[in-house]
Order: C-alpha cells, then sequence, then structure tokens
C-alpha cells in the first residue's frame, strides 16, 4: 500500500460521547471489583454481578468451582444466564464429563433471562428438577465411548416450565417491566403473587422467551 493510500485513524464521531459515558462504566466496574469480578466485559461478569445482587447471594473467588453462594446457609449454586433476544439454550461445560455432572448435581441452578443487558425473569431448579439433563449427558458420554461432550444446551422452555420463579416477584420495582409489551402494576398488596405468578408465565413462554422466534411483537 503507498503512503497515500495509508489509513489515517481518526476517533469516531461518537468516541467523544464514548468518553463521556466511560466514568459510569468505571463505578459499575468498582463495583464488580468490590464482588469479586474483575471485567465486567468478560465471561458475562456484568450480568453475573446483577444477578447475585438481585438475589442476594455472593460470587465464589475465582468461580472454578460453583459460581455462587448464600451467605446464610452457605448453599452453592451453578449459574446461567442467557439472551432471550438470541436463539438457543442455555450453555453448560465445553468439557462436560461425569465429574462434572457429579459436581453439577449437588447444587441447585439458577437461570436468568435477559433481553439484551436488561434483566427480565430469574429461575431456580433444584438437583432433582435438572436430573433429566444429567441423565441423559451421562448417557451421551458413555454413548461416545468417554469422549467429553462439547457444551450441551439446556432449553430455555424447560427451565421457564419447570423452575421456581424467584424475580419478578409483585411488589418488585421492576415487575411493571419484567416482560416487553406486558403492563403489570403490582404494587404492595394490589396483586398476589400467584397471580402475578400466571401472568408471567403467559408472558415468557411467548416471543422471545419460548425461542421461537427473535422479532420483536409491535407494541399494542
Amino acid at each position: 500500500m503507498s503512503d497515500s493510500k495509508k489509513k489515517t485513524f481518526r476517533p469516531h464521531v461518537d468516541f467523544e460521547y464514548l468518553l463521556k459515558l466511560f466514568p459510569a462504566v468505571q463505578e459499575y466496574q468498582a463495583l464488580a471489583s468490590k464482588h469479586g469480578i474483575d471485567d465486567i466485559f468478560q465471561d458475562n461478569g456484568g450480568k453475573i454481578l446483577q444477578l447475585c445482587l438481585c438475589l442476594g447471594i455472593s460470587i465464589l473467588p475465582g468461580r472454578e468451582g460453583n459460581d455462587a453462594v448464600d451467605a446464610t446457609t452457605g448453599g452453592e449454586f451453578e449459574l446461567k444466564t442467557l439472551n432471550f433476544l438470541t436463539k438457543g439454550g442455555f450453555t453448560t461445560h465445553h468439557h462436560l464429563n461425569p465429574v462434572i455432572i457429579a459436581k453439577y448435581r449437588r447444587v441447585d441452578w439458577i437461570f436468568a433471562g435477559y433481553e439484551g443487558i436488561e434483566l427480565r425473569a430469574i429461575w431456580k431448579l433444584t438437583p432433582p428438577q435438572m436430573e433429566y439433563w444429567f441423565t441423559a449427558w451421562e448417557a451421551k458420554w458413555h454413548n461416545t465411548g468417554g469422549r467429553d461432550i462439547n457444551n450441551p444446551k439446556i432449553a430455555r422452555s424447560y427451565v421457564v416450565q419447570h423452575g421456581e420463579l424467584l424475580f419478578p416477584r409483585a411488589g418488585q420495582p421492576a415487575w411493571s417491566q419484567a416482560v416487553r409489551g406486558i403492563k403489570v402494576l403490582a404494587k404492595e398488596g394490589l396483586i398476589d403473587a400467584q397471580a402475578a405468578r400466571r401472568t408471567l408465565d403467559v408472558a415468557v413462554t411467548s416471543l422471545p422467551f419460548s425461542g421461537r422466534s427473535r422479532e420483536r411483537p409491535s407494541k399494542a
């Protein structure tokens, strides 16, 4: 490439706006660092922080074993997040084998459904509720001659249908925005938890939570 055709790098017009926003990002990172997350842009760090703070659980240092712990009970959790505007299910482990499955059987699982970066719903599944997947993975591992399984997915529909809804609860500030297009006025005392659960179940089994499409329905 001749000197006359060399790329001259200049900041994009939005770079100045990014610099104005960045102090807030740095504050977010400072909060994350306080809770053991070194980089909010890696490994869903920002979403994991939001999830743990929402539930009042603590991130386990290093995250080489399980992901989080309840400081009150000592119970540990496996955490999974998914952007429900995309296709596919919750990811698991890139080298899944009986050792990892045995670890999975000892803890409850927390699943968080996002739309982009916005937290919409959180479910908990116990080991017995997850046994369907553990058994299927073990059978596949044996059928492939003991080869590690590369990141099998957990269907979002299974999580929605079988999980216990932890967030949002009736009366929580985020309830009215729990799912797009649904305006649920759940101020304290105006709607009970069972009615709220039924409303959310209808919403999260429709688009985009069902995974049938990435298209967002038009607003009524």
